[in-house]
């Protein structure tokens, strides 16, 4: 059984002025998008397993190579993302199923040597819809600088028996960045940093 792929594409955004200064290093996300038929389109069904167990790997190492190939090696990745749009006869269900699996994430996270989870979205939409992939730091929660969102669409997919499945990617975090991240603020506040429920 293997994923019906209709179309792979890829979005790269290389931004050199934010905020009205230039950047010191340009900043640059970029994602890969796989357009799938929705193999559980149009009716209930109870066990999504087979169709998870055997899509997941295939579109995990797929989307993967060619985050990777598009950064120029794992290492050049500071952030990193995913998400899923699901078109109108599927369930947001059907969405979550494909990337909410070890089969499909292991393979972006061994790739770039990550500690972090995969920040993620997954939602359902028609043709055009946006698309939200959010990022994070990929060995450091806290790293504020790099919470970050790739924003983009594809005109013609998600069809209604379709799924949208995208990995996203940025090389640096934010120009300018000037906030601080959580243990700063967690410090201010004189909250235990090795607590969690601090937050």
């Amino acid at each position: 059984m293997q994923p019906d792929i209709r179309k792979i594409v890829t979005y790269d955004e290389e931004v050199l002025i934010e905020g009205f200064r230039a950047a010191e290093t340009s900043w640059r996300m970029f994602a890969v998008a796989a357009v799938v038929r929705n193999p559980w389109a149009g009716r209930y069904v109870e066990d999504l397993k087979p169709e998870i167990h055997a899509y997941g790997p295939v579109l995990g190492k797929l989307l993967t190579e060619r985050m990777i190939a598009l950064a120029g090696g794992g290492d050049r990745i500071e952030a990193y993302g995913k998400a899923a749009v699901v078109g109108l006869d599927g369930e947001v269900e059907h969405a979550s199923g494909l990337i909410h699996t070890l089969r499909f994430g292991n393979h972006y996270r061994e790739a770039v040597q990550a500690k972090s989870y995969l920040a993620f979205t997954n939602t359902r939409g028609g043709a055009n819809a946006p698309i939200t992939v959010p990022l994070m730091d990929k060995n450091d929660a806290g790293r504020r600088s790099h919470y970050l969102t790739i924003q983009f669409a594809i005109p013609d997919a998600p069809r209604a028996d379709e799924i949208v499945v995208v990995l996203g990617a940025a090389k640096t975090g934010r120009p300018h960045h000037r906030i601080g991240d959580r243990y700063q603020d967690l410090e201010d506040l004189g909250h235990d940093l090795d607590n969690p429920a601090a937050v």
